[in-house]
């Protein structure tokens, strides 16, 4: 099992920045890739990020590309999402989840692990 645990979310404002983190805890040794996903109220959760086990391959959605950065500390178990340039339609619940595997998934169903959340706010 692995655990996750993200922080970093809040309140900014359009054109602001944060940084999310990931931190894993439990059977980690193993190796896995990383994924950032968000949900909207009333929508459907959808891709932002991911990254393999390595930190070569990096996959972002096409409406954050340009705007977000994923990167993964593996010393640490910890993977960030760098979101600058926010937009008020990032406003959304971000989740963090890791699959065990090396390679990275723009599916949900692909994923075996997944944080709590945390909310992202951006106002206009």
């Amino acid at each position: 099992q692995v655990q996750l645990v993200e922080s970093g979310g809040g309140l900014v404002q359009a054109g602001g920045s944060l940084r999310l983190s990931c931190a894993a805890s439990g059977r980690t040794e193993s190796g896995y890739a990383v994924g950032w996903f968000r949900q909207a109220p009333g929508k459907e959760r959808e891709f932002v990020a991911a990254i393999s086990w390595s930190g070569v391959r990096k996959v972002y959605a096409d409406s954050v590309k340009g705007r977000f950065t994923i990167s993964r500390d593996n010393a640490k178990n910890t993977v960030y999402l760098q979101m600058n340039s926010l937009k008020p339609e990032g406003t959304a619940v971000y989740y963090c989840t890791a699959r065990r595997a090396m390679v990275v998934s723009t599916l949900p169903g692909e994923y075996d692990y997944w944080g709590q959340g945390t909310q992202v706010t951006v106002s206009s």
